[in-house]
């Protein structure tokens, strides 16, 4: 079972310190939280994938508990494919050669850059309410542009995004939760606690800036190099039926162009899955992992 009552465990990596959590047994599962959140996100179905896998909860670096590097020109530090190493390394200190991974938002992006890096390792891929990242800014127009105006804002140079932020980290917090979800209250009071806890400080702010600024900047670099060499593990994405990304694109047809093996589906709700249809969104993952 996982206690969220607790502090997690901290992973001394060589790029950051991640904060985890473990439970269950079985073959390797891990998975990763979204922007505006953290490891919390997968309060109501953890407990249920652990009857299935030994469940591996990580913090991306700069969310969450875990550590905020020093970040660089090119926003380095906070591309994919640092974070993605930081996951693997993770998975290897914890001693797991093979597993699966589940990414919701920056976390499926992050997971995305995984099955390139390291795709000897991972099993099985599950994204959740995204299409990939250059898929989604090629197709920019009006209505993506209102519709994820935060990927624009929150690319912009520092320190302005930050500034603007910080003097209402915990509107902006709620209105983000609100805005891209569509069930009233799938968020327990909890989660929105500990969602505030971790994202309302500066250095965290500043970091899930500098996810962004990498995602439209050297993440765009890394991706064109291996876009043409599909993925080479099965891959499911699924998505909100009333939220934007199944409204805009075709999320199946999407992420087969990155891979030849592809399913997946529409659940109710908005953006947060696992919290706004947690039954519908485990019954589909057990479906495809197991």
């Amino acid at each position: 079972m996982f206690d969220f009552s607790t502090p997690p465990e901290m992973a001394a990596l060589s790029g950051a310190d991640i904060a985890y959590r473990c439970s269950g047994s079985g073959p390797a599962l891990l998975c990763l939280h979204g922007y505006p959140q953290t490891m919390y996100m997968w309060h109501k179905i953890a407990d249920r994938l652990a009857q299935h896998f030994t469940v591996i909860l990580a913090d991306l670096r700069g969310y969450g508990d875990s550590s905020a590097p020093a970040t660089d020109a090119q926003h380095s530090p906070y591309s994919k494919r640092a974070m993605a190493a930081d996951m693997a390394e993770l998975m290897a200190h914890l001693g797991h050669d093979s597993y699966a991974v589940i990414g919701h938002d920056r976390g499926g992006r992050v997971a995305h850059r995984m099955a390139r890096d390291h795709a000897d390792h991972i099993t099985k891929l599950t994204v959740l309410d995204i299409a990939p990242t250059s898929q989604m800014y090629d197709a920019t127009d009006m209505e993506f542009a209102r519709a994820y105006y935060h990927w624009f804002f929150l690319i912009q140079p520092a320190p302005l995004p930050e500034t603007l932020i910080e003097g209402a980290a915990e509107s902006f917090l709620i209105h983000k939760l609100g805005h891209w979800g569509k069930t009233q209250d799938a968020h327990t009071p909890q989660a929105v606690a500990e969602y505030k806890r971790c994202f309302c400080r500066p250095q965290t702010i500043h970091a899930s800036c500098e996810d962004y600024r990498a995602a439209a900047g050297i993440d765009l670099n890394h991706d064109a190099e291996d876009r043409h060499i599909p993925l080479s593990m099965p891959v499911q994405v699924l998505w909100g039926a009333d939220g934007f990304v199944g409204h805009k694109f075709d999320p199946v047809a999407e992420w087969r162009k990155q891979a030849p093996s592809v399913q997946g589906h529409a659940v109710p709700g908005g953006h947060f899955l696992p919290e706004e249809a947690p039954e519908e969104t485990l019954n589909a993952m057990l479906a495809f992992l197991t």
